[in-house]
């Protein structure tokens, strides 16, 4: 394997701290993103070593496609049922383990797939601890039909939160419209500061056309926080803290 660099060689030891936490015979969620794909390298690792048995549900088609292609075992997440555990990365993370995620456009089959869990575990690069969320922009998933009216009802509710005049821009890749598993199209919201996350949460989930936003809050109970040096730390949210 070709030397990594330091962001790599941070994302690769939580990875690994996180698949120390396998056990045989579970039922895993597998993330996705870039910190994701190193875990899902190290579990297939372990499976060979020691002849795992375990079920896997993919939060995305290319996280499938990669589980698939390493050998592990993939299921469709209701033929499995419920899972012992999910391991997925953030974007952000805040003190309370509040997280935002969907960079990878994933948001709505993760978000899922950790409600489905009775654990879920967050493996990240230093840079990804935050002291307040909304520095990285937040996804929202919205169904194509009625785009530009789920926009301006996103823009009333941004107003009322005190987020007037921040940028909300259709997600576009190669060119193109950025399309989701779902066939759906995200808006990225940029708004530097969530003061109250609760708060837009429950706003957006009450917008017809959104269907899924980006905050993951009161979901993660475990953050691993990888160094370049191989050193993890663990970040455990306070039962009760939203």
């Amino acid at each position: 394997m070709p030397e990594l660099s330091p962001s790599d060689a941070a994302k690769d030891a939580a990875a690994r701290a996180a698949v120390a936490l396998v056990q045989d015979g579970m039922r895993l969620g597998l993330g996705t993103g870039s910190t994701a794909v190193f875990m899902v390298h190290r579990l297939a690792e372990r499976v060979r070593a020691e002849g795992l048995r375990l079920r896997c549900a993919a939060t995305s088609r290319a996280t499938c496609d990669l589980a698939g292609q390493l050998g592990l075992r993939i299921e469709e997440l209701d033929e499995i049922g419920w899972l012992d555990l999910t391991i997925d990365g953030a974007d952000e993370i805040d003190p309370d383990l509040n997280l935002i995620k969907g960079g990878g456009g994933a948001h709505l089959r993760e978000k899922i797939t950790a409600a489905a869990s009775d654990r879920m575990v967050v493996i990240a690069d230093p840079g990804k601890v935050v002291e307040t969320l909304g520095a990285f922009h937040l996804p929202v998933e919205v169904i194509p039909f009625g785009l530009e009216v789920t926009r301006v009802h996103i823009q009333r509710l941004l107003d009322s939160a005190g987020l007037s005049q921040r940028p909300m821009l259709l997600r576009q890749r190669d060119g193109a419209v950025f399309r989701t598993d779902e066939d759906n199209v995200i808006l990225d919201l940029s708004l530097d500061c969530i003061g109250d996350p609760a708060q837009l949460a429950r706003g957006l989930s009450t917008i017809p056309g959104v269907v899924e936003h980006g905050l993951f809050l009161n979901m993660c109970q475990l953050a691993l926080i990888g160094s370049p040096d191989g050193s993890v730390i663990e970040l455990t949210r306070i039962e009760g803290v939203a």
